[in-house]
């Protein structure tokens, strides 16, 4: 069992940045692949990027180049640092822990981010 809270949110303007953080509980942090997604109101839930056990980063092309995934896995903490935000990344930011072996796949509650003059 993994327990996922995530913290960072907030409001910002156009052109600004914010720090996502994702702390996990439980064990074998090191094993999951970890993901943020983001969904807008009236839209579903969309990746925005995953960082794999070992390091590998995907992103969506709406973010790549502004956004960056990292993980310490002695924090058992995931970061997502957003810069130049645009007023479209406006939405509630989900982290997701995935093990593939398992199946096994966990979310947080959710960390508003609202980009706006």
């Amino acid at each position: 069992q993994v327990q996922l809270v995530e913290s960072g949110g907030g409001l910002v303007q156009p052109g600004g940045s914010l720090r996502l953080s994702c702390a996990a509980s439980g064990a074998l942090f090191n094993v999951y692949a970890m993901g943020w997604y983001r969904q807008a109101p009236g839209n579903q839930r969309e990746l925005v990027a995953t960082i794999s056990s070992r390091g590998s980063t995907n992103y969506a092309d709406s973010v790549k180049g502004r956004f960056t995934i990292s993980r310490d896995n002695a924090k058992k903490t995931v970061y997502l640092q957003m810069n130049s935000l645009k007023p479209e990344d406006t939405a509630v930011y989900f982290c997701n822990a995935f093990w593939e072996a398992s199946g096994s796949s966990y979310w947080g509650q959710g960390t508003q981010v609202t980009v706006s003059s």
